[in-house]
């Protein structure tokens, strides 16, 4: 997968604010996700869509991790940030500590990909989170793949 250089958003996380992120997430990132984000944080792929049930999607861009979200330009696009916006529509259980579905990138839709640790707090799927279905409490999720890496080969045409 190539992203367009221009987009990626600085600074780039170090290993230690994504375990920070782990931690505070309550999962384990795929390795390959992280290699993502210390690479290419918050950038936009050359080849953007992928297919799932005859419906086309296109990746805006990926959400990035920053220390510090008020002084950055991108500060909109930090993880953190989306979840704040929406996080009560990304689970069904108004108790949980930690993350279940953690979006990770923006979809021109409105919608977002995500990682989705239900299943697997090791192996995450990956889904699209429909904004317009999803209410309080009722996400509303189609699998993309079963893993990131999966994911990633979608993007290679």
């Amino acid at each position: 997968m190539n992203i367009k250089e221009d987009t990626i958003v600085y600074p780039l996380p170090i290993d230690s604010l994504l375990d920070k992120e782990e931690s505070m997430w309550r999962v384990k990132l795929p390795i390959e996700y992280k290699v993502l984000l210390k690479k290419y944080n918050g950038g936009v792929p050359e080849y953007r869509s992928f297919l799932i049930n005859q419906r086309s999607y296109a990746i805006d861009r990926f959400l990035c991790v920053l220390e510090e979200t008020d002084s950055n330009d991108f500060g909109i696009y930090d993880i953190d940030v989306t979840l704040t916006r929406i996080e009560d529509r990304l689970t069904e259980n108004e108790d949980l500590v930690g993350v279940e579905l953690l979006p990770i990138a923006i979809l021109f839709s409105g919608d977002y990909l995500c990682l989705d640790f239900k299943v697997s707090n090791e192996i995450p799927a990956v889904c699209v989170w429909d904004h317009e279905e999803s209410g309080e409490l009722e996400p509303v999720t189609y699998l993309v793949s079963e893993s990131f890496e999966e994911f990633l080969e979608m993007l290679t045409e």
